[in-house]
């Protein structure tokens, strides 16, 4: 049966987490019963002469049992003394297609209402101008359908846009590593950046690792070494052979048994 693709389940959680009074019914992706066809609908569910399948090859091509689109009900948020809404972020979204930025790409078409009153649809194919009236309580976002074949991701136009009303921090607005850390523990120099801090964590290592690599060869050349000093051995031996410790040393029969001998050479 149709299923919510998890490229678009990621920009559902993005958006429930950041807009606090954005009811989770109102963001849906899988069409109810009441939908027949369209972009809501995956391959089970789409009919003859489908606009979501025939009018693009992206679509025809993408077709699977993925549902290809995302309502996004009403919401408001105050940051910084402005207001934002669901139509001011559906005219921004339309802007940003219009624009052609490159997070946008694989937007078929946005059916909006800009002030409640009136329901507009931006079509990338230009083949529609409006849409019919449940649109000015949400606002649909199509898209062609090999992109939730493929799971690209298309967070990136819902982030910057909770970027730039200021619910997520810009990059430049994060702090360092040693900010953390100098507020962590007081210490540091707050202008040394993530990638300076790794680059000295670099060094120590690669340091460390040539002292260890030193120690290992110390250690290696001790292990085959032979600690025996033999001519200091054999000098001390002969230190103590003394004629009277030789013959002490000897038994007597030995002792009488040596003496005839040398006796003997003596006259010999």
């Amino acid at each position: 049966m149709t299923q919510a693709p998890a490229n678009l389940l990621a920009v559902r959680s993005l958006l429930l987490d950041h807009l606090d009074n954005l009811a989770p019914a109102t963001v849906g992706i899988v069409g109810d019963v009441h939908h027949v066809g369209g972009y809501h609908c995956g391959s089970d569910r789409v009919v003859a002469n489908d606009y979501s399948v025939v009018e693009s090859p992206r679509d025809s091509a993408g077709l699977t049992l993925n549902a290809s689109a995302i309502d996004i009900g009403m919401f408001s948020v105050t940051v910084g003394g402005r207001t934002h809404n669901l139509r001011t972020f559906s005219v921004w979204c339309v802007q940003q297609c219009t624009a052609g930025t490159a997070d946008t790409q694989d937007i078929r078409e946005v059916i909006y209402s800009p002030d409640g009153a009136v329901v507009r649809r931006w079509d990338r194919l230009a083949r529609r101008t409006t849409g019919d009236r449940s649109h000015l309580a949400h606002t649909h976002l199509s898209y062609f359908r090999d992109a939730t074949k493929a799971g690209r991701d298309e967070t990136p136009l819902y982030r910057r846009y909770l970027t730039e009303i200021g619910l997520i921090p810009k990059e430049d607005d994060m702090p360092t590593v040693s900010e953390i850390w100098g507020a962590q523990f007081g210490s540091g120099d707050s202008r040394r950046t993530a990638g300076q801090l790794l680059a000295e964590a670099r060094n120590a290592a690669v340091n460390a690792e040539q002292k260890i690599d030193l120690l290992t060869q110390q250690v290696a050349q001790l292990l085959v070494r032979d600690f025996t000093d033999e001519p200091a051995i054999v000098a001390g031996v002969l230190a103590t052979l003394t004629p009277t410790a030789i013959a002490s040393a000897i038994p007597p029969t030995l002792a009488q048994q040596v003496a005839d001998e040398l006796a003997r050479r003596l006259v010999s």
